[in-house]
């Protein structure tokens, strides 16, 4: 039987009596053994190897040489298996997308989550989800192919932002993905599925000899609300698919292929986020959509069961570890990312980015879905986007249409906000939306109401524009989507060579994360065999 015992926190070691929990005993060589906690700290980052905690009097040190014998010299309190960064996370998640990491990092609209960002994170064996959302057809078409000349096996993922004010821009970003093969996408902001969605994801069915089903066409998709992931972990509706075949989208086969896998391989439960995001505590939505999941794959039995990962506030090793541990399959980095110098952000707004502490953010109007009301995360420092942004969604609340707006107020639009005459800003909104959508305006032109909202989400567009090119004149103006996270994250490395932003390269920034979390996943381990080592050694830093 194991002898009760206590450890005694010290500065510099960890007491223990000369007695093994373990009833075990380690041979090895006594110089390899760390007592002094820099020692330690070295041993425990050296993750390739396995670790032993041994007893020597009333100290306990650390090694990686050595082995369990029956005939060793001292009491072995621990020990821990190799832990390597690409050993956290799901498998199959690896295996699916080709990666050699269970993280991703998130789309960022605009080309934010550039094309130089997707490649650096492909070739670093992570994957990168370029920001297709609010980009014509051209800017799209032209990043797939620099994306895939650079790495012709993946991996990478393209957004697919869902827009219910302007549907042909998914249609036409569906269309581009399966023209030129893009095989995985990320859904972004679904408040339910489209047939665009339902089209990608049946059009890459069909079937083995074996009769399995092979799937071709992967999708992510990034939620809060288990409403509508419960429609993402369900089969394609019968009526879409019936409607797909009537049109010679897809096959009889691939509609009745569908109807036996999810629309989703794979869901972001996404947690307080930069952008969209319903605020929603990560350690309450990541379980509950671990528990709906689980529900679905009984009632269903998929082959593959619907994985599950953690995005919204991953920004450091703890907050890697700690969703690692609920159990996500993988996780998901964004406003970190904004950061780094591969970024489609403007030098000065990644500066911001990087001053910015964890309660400098708030909710603003959000430009794709203005006049739903739907609102997203944006970063209140140094600029005054959301207080001007809130005024536009205040007077298309009050009044009907432009010319209702009392004159001294239109007098503030065109000089404050705006900063040139309505009359300007409508022509501009007609040749936008000519090239993107000419539908928009047609509508526009019947209904003052949504021409008055066409007119203010000019501002709420180009303000992300004007941030992701640096306007020196429209700085006050700038719109940059930022979490919480992005706070914790500049706490973390505060004092490291990461706090500069010139240093923050995104796949230095997430192997960080990554290396970070094993070393903490070690911290655990340890401590849960009772082995609580030196204060000093609780947090990991940059190295």
């Amino acid at each position: 039987m194991n002898e009760t015992y206590s450890t005694e926190r010290t500065a510099n070691f960890t007491k223990r009596p000369q007695s093994s929990p373990l009833n075990l005993l380690w041979a090895g060589p006594e110089n390899s053994v760390a007592f002094d906690s820099e020692s330690q700290r070295l041993q425990l980052l050296n993750l390739t190897g396995p670790l032993f905690a041994v007893v020597r009097g009333e100290e306990i040190g650390l090694t990686q040489e050595g082995h369990p014998a029956p005939n060793g010299t001292h009491p072995l309190a621990a020990w821990l298996p190799a832990l390597l960064p690409e050993s956290l996370g799901d498998d199959g998640f690896k295996t699916t997308y080709g990666t050699r990491y269970a993280l991703y990092g998130g789309a960022m609209a605009n080309g934010i989550s550039s094309t130089q960002m997707v490649i650096a994170l492909g070739e670093a064996g992570m994957m990168g989800s370029f920001g297709a959302g609010g980009l014509i057809s051209a800017r799209v078409e032209e990043a797939i192919h620099k994306i895939q000349a650079a790495l012709p096996q993946g991996p990478y993922m393209f957004n697919l932002l869902n827009s219910p004010s302007e549907p042909a821009m998914e249609r036409n970003a569906v269309e581009l993905f399966l023209k030129h093969g893009v095989r995985n996408i990320e859904a972004s902001a679904y408040l339910g599925l489209t047939r665009s969605l339902v089209y990608y994801r049946a059009s890459g069915l069909s079937q083995l000899p074996s009769g399995e089903i092979r799937i071709a066409n992967h999708i992510v998709a990034k939620l809060s609300r288990k409403e509508v992931a419960r429609r993402f972990m369900e089969p394609a509706p019968e009526d879409m698919l019936s409607d797909l075949v009537a049109e010679g989208k897809i096959t009889p086969l691939q509609a009745e292929l569908a109807k036996h896998v999810p629309i989703a391989d794979d869901i972001t439960a996404e947690g307080d986020s930069g952008g969209h995001t319903d605020n929603r505590p990560l350690v309450s939505l990541l379980p509950a959509m671990l528990a709906y999941r689980d529900e679905l794959q009984e009632k269903y039995n998929y082959p593959t069961p619907v994985r599950i990962g953690a995005g919204g506030g991953i920004s450091t090793p703890a907050s890697a570890l700690a969703a690692f541990m609920m159990g996500a399959a993988y996780v998901v980095t964004g406003s970190i990312n904004q950061a780094c110098i591969e970024s489609g952000a403007s030098d000065h707004t990644r500066a911001l980015l990087a001053q910015a502490a964890m309660t400098d953010v708030t909710m603003a109007p959000s430009s794709d879905m203005f006049e739903m009301g739907v609102r997203v995360q944006v970063l209140k420092r140094g600029t005054l986007f959301p207080m001007r942004a809130s005024k536009l969604y205040e007077l298309y609340n009050r009044y009907d249409s432009l010319e209702d707006i009392p004159a001294k107020e239109r007098e503030t639009l065109e000089t404050k906000i705006f900063q040139r005459g309505l009359g300007e800003v409508w022509s501009d909104t007609v040749a936008f939306f000519t090239e993107r959508d000419p539908r928009q305006i047609e509508r526009a032109e019947k209904d003052p109401k949504q021409k008055m909202a066409l007119v203010f989400r000019w501002y709420l567009g180009l303000s992300s524009r004007w941030s992701n090119q640096g306007v020196p004149e429209r700085r006050m103006d700038y719109q940059i989507w930022c979490g919480p996270s992005m706070g914790a994250f500049n706490d973390w490395v505060r004092g490291t060579t990461l706090e500069e932003v010139s240093n923050r390269h995104v796949v230095d920034v997430n192997l960080q994360l990554l290396k970070g979390c094993a070393y903490l996943f070690r911290l655990r381990m340890l401590d849960l065999q009772g082995i609580h080592l030196p204060q000093s050694l609780a947090n990991y830093l940059p190295v």
